[in-house]
């Protein structure tokens, strides 16, 4: 009879089991993202990269809206409000436009088929790693 009280048992401390796991985890993953998200230094300004060379830097505190071209192709970078964002684009498949604005140290938005790539940089004079 105990064998069979056991293996009766058994699933329902799995289920639980797993459960407690799967929260766990969701935990450790939201205090990582909230971490992340809130812990990150605003940048001062955004440098433009096109085909892996520097074409253009530009305040964080200045509002301008232009046009990037690449050849024949076009992605739109607007500064607002602090931010960064890549408001058009005439790539294929947009996912530039769809990225949310920029504006922590690090962040970046890149356009794979124009090789470009848009990204925040703190002043010089901060400290950005471990010497």
């Amino acid at each position: 009879m105990k064998n069979f009280q056991n293996s009766f048992l058994a699933p329902r401390r799995r289920v639980r089991n797993d459960i407690l796991l799967v929260a766990a985890v969701l935990l450790v993953a939201a205090i990582a993202f909230l971490i992340f998200h809130f812990s990150g230094s605003r940048g001062d300004r955004v440098v433009v990269l096109m085909g892996g060379e520097q074409v253009a830097s530009y305040s964080l505190s200045e509002e301008l809206e232009l046009v990037l071209r690449t050849g024949e192709e076009t992605n739109t970078l607007v500064i607002r409000d602090g931010k960064a964002q890549v408001t058009a684009a005439s790539c294929p498949d947009g996912i530039c436009v769809d990225h949310h604005p920029i504006d922590k140290a690090g962040e970046t938005i890149v356009c794979l088929p124009h090789r470009l790539v848009i990204k925040v940089e703190a002043a010089e004079d901060e400290v950005d790693g471990v010497a």
